[in-house]
């Protein structure tokens, strides 16, 4: 069996790290994480937790000489500081930002082949600007670089969640995004049967939910947005790490609980939830979907892992990604 070595920049609770495993399981590869970094200690606490081994803390205190050689690196680096890009000077221009930590990994390591993930929100970023100086750099690198906006609606799980995916490789291959593959998971499947009381809305709250909107679904999740409209759909919105606690309502009357938004991210339930509620809501919320990171992992291994069997990887592609 192949050995793939990975690391998992900004990792959060490891969903990149989860997508990968499971690609490469079913693929017969073994894969290796070999560095693993993110600077929240309750990220740490849940990664550890999970997979045996804690990651480092704040990267741009880590030389990139010091991280162990690889094959893919996976990041889904922070989008705030975006301030300074746009002035065409290519890699000069991310140096302040946390892109700049990834673009040097790159520089001194050069793995085979990279995934970014990012909000949708990066692609319009001062007008295209910051984009576009992110793709200059990665292929000033010496990356082919192609981004696409997907959804995990599309990739199995039952939540509208729409990121930035950016793919890199060194060799001039044909790579493409994997076409969307429905139907998603029914929310039937996601939820919980017992629910703590903790969870339900107020009286009040439920009482004004259900005066201003009826539900066209047996089953669904209410979101209110900030100027106080409601609606309604057989899927869940966006899990976000700092919304309103109440900003999402199952039919209307009690909140997610944490197992559920963890599903809703493609997580499996072997997953260990280790930290309170509030936690929970905000690692889910910052979290990567593992169904569509994985449907492009799957997409790229082929090219990665070459002396594989690329025609069993793609037929496991068209109808094993979502297995688990």
């Amino acid at each position: 069996m192949e050995t793939l070595k990975f690391i998992d920049l900004f990792c959060g609770i490891g969903g990149f790290r989860v997508a990968m495993e499971q690609a490469c399981i079913e693929n017969e590869i073994i894969p290796q994480c070999v560095f693993s970094s993110d600077i929240d200690d309750s990220c740490q606490d849940s990664y550890e937790a999970n997979f045996r081994d804690r990651p480092y803390g704040d990267i741009t205190k880590v030389n990139e000489n010091d991280i162990p050689d690889h094959d893919i690196l996976f990041a889904g680096f922070p989008c705030q500081p975006f301030s300074i890009i746009g002035n065409k000077r290519g890699f000069n221009d991310i140096r302040g930002t946390l892109f700049f930590d990834i673009a040097r990994i790159l520089k001194t390591k050069m793995p085979k082949a990279f995934v970014l993930e990012n909000v949708k929100q990066l692609v319009g970023h001062d007008k295209g600007q910051t984009l576009k100086v992110i793709i200059h750099t990665l292929e000033d690198l010496g990356y082919s670089v192609r981004y696409s906006v997907l959804n995990a609606l599309d990739y199995g799980l039952p939540q509208k969640r729409e990121r930035v995916i950016i793919v890199g490789h060194c060799d001039p291959i044909l790579f493409s995004f994997p076409s969307p593959i429905k139907p998603y998971k029914s929310l039937d499947e996601i939820l919980e049967k017992d629910i703590d009381q903790k969870h339900f809305a107020s009286e009040m709250i439920k009482e004004k939910r259900k005066n201003k909107h009826k539900s066209a679904y047996r089953t669904s999740v209410w979101h209110e947005n900030k100027s106080g409209n409601i609606c309604s759909y057989p899927y869940s919105c966006a899990l976000r790490a700092g919304a309103s606690y109440n900003y999402l309502l199952v039919n209307g009357e009690r909140r997610l609980t944490p197992r559920e938004m963890f599903r809703l991210q493609g997580f499996p339930d072997a997953y260990k939830i280790v930290v309170n509620d509030y936690q929970a809501r905000k690692q889910a919320g910052n979290a990567v979907p593992v169904n569509l990171v994985k449907a492009v992992i799957l997409k790229l291994l082929p090219y990665i892992a070459t002396s594989m069997d690329i025609t069993s990887i793609l037929r496991d592609y068209e109808v094993g990604y979502n297995r688990s």
